[in-house]
């Protein structure tokens, strides 16, 4: 078998892989953006141990982590269409992609509110600290702060797992790569060029993160 890879396919097809590339952007961005917020308000919720929402969120957590995305996805897009609230490939993708990475960030976070030192827990009490006061002034600052390499992990899991949105027909990266790849079987062509981009995605938030997280650091050297 004589087959030759083209680089100047790639080159001809890039149009379309962009298009395709910027769809796993913004539906990336959104849910990550949705998931940090959810992993935040649950680990606060868990943390003052709110009564039923606190269970609540508890049973959200453990059924999220304990069956797959795709199904998760397939409910959503599928599930709610059969009852009467259709909903676009997109948004049910950012609304699956959100509950999955939001449910893994309740944990991340609520690991970093555990790791506070129990000296700020009293010095919190002794300056008459509500739990509200607490949470906002103390735990949301330094929790998410020690949190963030986790959050990170999660993030990229959450780039990455967009890719199953294909399966519901959204035109993201992949979805992008496969068509051509069936029109055309230029398979080595497609999937080493999505795999470049979808490196470049991850090194890309890679570094943003870690810019955060020396933005937070600062207060705390030396």
């Amino acid at each position: 078998m004589n087959y030759a890879f083209s680089f100047v396919y790639i080159v001809e097809n890039l149009p379309v892989l962009f298009d395709g590339f910027m769809v796993t952007v913004r539906v990336s961005v959104i849910s990550i953006a949705i998931a940090s917020l959810i992993g935040i308000a649950g680990a606060a919720v868990r943390l003052l141990k709110v009564p039923v929402l606190s269970q609540v969120v508890g049973a959200y957590v453990h059924f999220i982590r304990s069956t797959p995305l795709l199904p998760q996805i397939f409910f959503i897009f599928y599930g709610l269409a059969s009852v009467g609230l259709p909903i676009s490939s997109f948004w049910a993708g950012v609304f699956a992609l959100s509950l999955w990475g939001g449910a893994y960030n309740v944990e991340n976070v609520r690991g970093g509110f555990l790791s506070i030192s129990k000296g700020l827990h009293e010095a919190a009490d002794s300056l008459a600290f509500g739990p509200l006061h607490y949470l906002w002034l103390v735990a949301v600052p330094l929790g998410v702060r020690v949190s963030l390499p986790s959050m990170l992990n999660t993030s990229v899991s959450v780039l990455k797992n967009s890719a199953y949105l294909q399966a519901i027909g959204l035109a993201e990266l992949t979805f992008v790569a496969m068509d051509k790849v069936s029109l055309e079987f230029r398979t080595l062509e497609m999937f080493a060029a999505i795999g470049v981009m979808y490196l470049v995605l991850v090194l890309a938030l890679s570094i943003a993160v870690r810019r955060l997280e020396n933005v937070l650091q600062k207060p705390f050297r030396p």
